[in-house]
């Protein structure tokens, strides 16, 4: 199983070496790696606030940093060592695929397949459609979480069945939920949830049930630290999850997709980037995973599959959540569970086959199967007509397959099955790969850190940048690739340079809002008149009140922005090419000022004197004789304190984005301490203790009271030897 993966990602590596390094993977996650895997080397263990990077710089927010998350911190801090970046995108997502198929693998065997037909599903489900189009190119963060997820998925069967104790279980849900995605966190909630029922209904004992809800209790105790922030000032941010449920058919998957699943050349109803229709098989599964529903024993199946129930409420969950609708609160396109739709099935049916496959009778079961594919393929030219032959061929392929798998099996056995299966997984990915586009856009930032630093301008200090991505032409054959003069997404933390402008799916309302700062940095052209802007409280600008040091304006966004005047305070500055040709860049006349000590970047009616800044903490002697306030070059997120002398003080917002603080009336050489603690950290500190006290006792109850009798003994659960 883990040589078929590693030659499928050989073989995808063939086509496009590039593949793994599309999208959010080489504009978000791979700089966010390099970047904490940087503050780990320089002592920021558990790194919170980037302060030049503004609203990107809030890790405990963004919360997909695995700041909590033991493996994820590991490949964090090997990061920054790898130059080639696309070979580092590309070797996580190949072990994380083997993680993922293994774990099938595991599952599979859990619910009574033979290693044969257990190996056959876990060769297949890191080749999913939606996984091979979307989490291998571009979510890596969902791939990892669903990785762990299957993992846990295995451990619970065993645990719930007395063959294993918690502590597997335990591990595995606490790193699914410690990545920090929330599609992975909820699924190993319904995991929970699923199991809990199903593992009641096949054993009819309340015990294994409530065991498996206290291990995820711990585990979702412990991992709580992972997402309280994040909900705590979600008012602020963009995904205050104000707008409820709705539905507008993006990345939502009706359930008649589930007849393309067998079909390598079909296309998809699902609207995603692409439009209505995805022009990608992005539903597939396994060409064989359809049909062979008609060649299994369903009636001798049916006493067993009490068995099967916690594996069926899962499947019948995500197929209800895919459908819609495509936004529930903070969490928005369900076809991201389309992988776990895939990952169920092939469990299912290898514990299927494995048990009660059979080709007796054989005449009704080969019309049944036909008529399955003559349904696939027309379902599949309702959703791409343009592709009718391509249909058609792959019809004709499947029976063909179809036929010489039965041979196999009738005269060999499932081994032989399995041994054809498997091997026709790679040639189906190399048609895919090399047929249908990627769903997903391509950056085609530089792959290597050392070649991109070295065609970029060694800009010092803090740097804002006004432009937008939407303005290039970004492909292949452009020539105008911006990547020597600009940076958007996480492109900046690839360089090791000091932007305001990161990737961020979070944003903070009140300074996107000022920069009309999107998600990937880009900004209007309004952005340079009102950064610019005077505040009336502090008579500074907002350039000023940030400590920004200097400001690159992209060309197309300002074509005529050097033949001005430079705004008071600030000068035009040169640049080699070929950025000279792309940017305009302002510098301050009078130097950098981001160097100063501590942040404080503006005071009314106060005298400041800074002593001690961290990231975290700031402290200085203040004197304000009338009252007064200071303005510090901070984002106002919340879970900011303040004490003078001792004594709390309110934070506010200036214009709700700069910290700032109001120091009463006598204030003379105070000590003014201001501190940063993630919203809810304290309290997941205090959870993660109650759940690390839990998974002891429960290991405690396991290993020394019911492991010796706590054991589930099944008869029906050897494999079939009915081919």
């Amino acid at each position: 199983m883990a040589g078929v993966v590693f030659l499928g990602f050989v073989l995808i590596l063939t086509i496009d070496p590039r593949y793994f390094y599309v999208d959010d993977t080489e504009s978000g996650a791979v700089g966010n790696w390099i970047q904490l895997g940087h503050l780990m080397r320089e002592g920021q263990w558990f790194p919170t606030l980037v302060l030049d990077q503004w609203m990107a710089g809030n890790y405990p927010v963004e919360g997909q940093g695995g700041l909590w998350n033991p493996v994820q911190m590991a490949i964090n801090y090997a990061a920054p060592s790898v130059d080639n970046l696309a070979l580092l995108a590309t070797a996580v997502k190949l072990g994380f695929s083997i993680v993922l198929g293994w774990g099938v693998y595991r599952v599979a065997m859990e619910y009574g397949a033979s290693p044969a037909w257990a190996a056959v599903a876990g060769a297949a489900a890191p080749f999913g459609g939606f996984t091979l189009y979307f989490e291998d190119p571009s979510w890596v963060t969902s791939l990892i979480g669903m990785a762990w997820v299957v993992q846990a998925w295995a451990s619970g069967v065993r645990y719930a069945r007395g063959r294993s104790g918690p502590l597997p279980l335990f591990a595995f849900l606490y790193l699914a939920i410690s990545v920090g995605y929330a599609h992975s966190a909820l699924m190993a909630g319904v995991l929970i949830g699923c199991l809990m029922i199903g593992e009641y209904l096949y054993q009819r004992r309340l015990r294994p049930s409530l065991l498996l809800g206290g291990v995820g209790v711990a585990a979702a105790a412990c991992g709580a630290v992972t997402f309280l922030p994040g909900m705590l000032s979600s008012s602020v941010t963009w995904r205050t999850g104000e707008e409820g449920a709705l539905n507008d058919n993006f990345l939502t998957a009706p359930w008649s997709e589930t007849f393309t699943a067998s079909i390598p050349s079909s296309v998809s109803s699902i609207e995603s980037w692409t439009g209505e229709t995805t022009t990608a098989p992005i539903t597939y599964i396994a060409w064989f995973a359809i049909p062979a529903l008609a060649f299994i024993a369903w009636r001798k199946a049916q006493p067993a599959m009490r068995e099967f129930s916690g594996a069926i409420l899962l499947l019948a969950f995500i197929l209800l959540f895919t459908a819609g609708p495509s936004d529930i609160g903070q969490i928005r396109w369900p076809a991201r569970l389309l992988p776990f739709v895939a990952v169920i099935s092939l469990v299912l049916l290898a514990a299927l086959l494995s048990r009660y496959g059979t080709t007796r009778p054989l005449r009704p079961r080969l019309v049944a199967a036909g008529l399955i594919i003559l349904v696939l393929v027309l379902r599949a030219s309702s959703s791409g007509p343009q592709y009718f032959g391509r249909h058609v061929m792959w019809g004709v392929l499947i029976a063909v397959f179809g036929a010489l798998a039965l041979y196999l099996a009738r005269r060999f056995g499932d081994r032989a099955v399995a041994a054809l299966l498997i091997a026709t997984i790679l040639p189906v990915l190399l048609y895919q790969v090399s047929t249908y586009p990627q769903a997903l856009n391509k950056w085609y930032l530089p792959t290597s850190q050392s070649e991109a630093k070295e065609g970029f301008p060694d800009f010092e200090g803090t740097t804002l940048q006004l432009g937008s991505r939407s303005l290039i032409r970004i492909d292949a054959e452009s020539t105008e690739l911006p990547w020597q003069s600009q940076v958007y997404g996480n492109y900046a933390k690839d360089l090791d340079l000091t932007y305001v402008n990161a990737y961020t799916p979070v944003g903070h309302r009140w300074f996107s809002a000022m920069l009309c700062m999107e998600f990937d940095g880009s900004t209007c052209p309004n952005a340079l008149e009102n950064v610019l802007t005077v505040d009336p409280y502090t008579g500074r600008s907002f350039a000023d009140l940030m400590l920004v040091d200097r400001i690159v304006l992209q060309d197309k966004q300002y074509p005529d922005a050097a033949d001005n005047p430079p705004p008071a305070g600030w000068t035009w500055v040169s640049v080699p090419a070929p950025a000279a040709s792309q940017v305009h860049v302002l510098e301050r006349i009078a130097g950098p000022v981001s160097t100063q000590a501590g942040r404080v970047s503006a005071t009314v009616g106060t005298e400041v004197v800074p002593e001690s800044a961290e990231v975290d903490s700031e402290r200085l002697r203040v004197t304000a004789p009338d009252g007064g306030s200071v303005v510090f070059a901070r984002l106002a997120w919340p879970g900011y304190t303040a004490t003078l002398n001792g004594a709390p003080l309110q934070t506010k917002g200036l214009g709700d984005m700069f910290l700032m603080v109001d120091l009463p009336p006598g204030t003379t050489d105070a000590e003014l301490v201001i501190d940063f603690r993630p919203p809810g950290q304290r309290l997941g500190f205090a959870a993660a203790g109650f759940g690390l006290v839990l998974i002891v006792a429960l290991s405690g109850l396991y290993y020394f009271r019911d492991r010796p009798r706590y054991r589930v003994r099944t008869t029906d659960q050897v494999p079939s030897k009915t081919a």
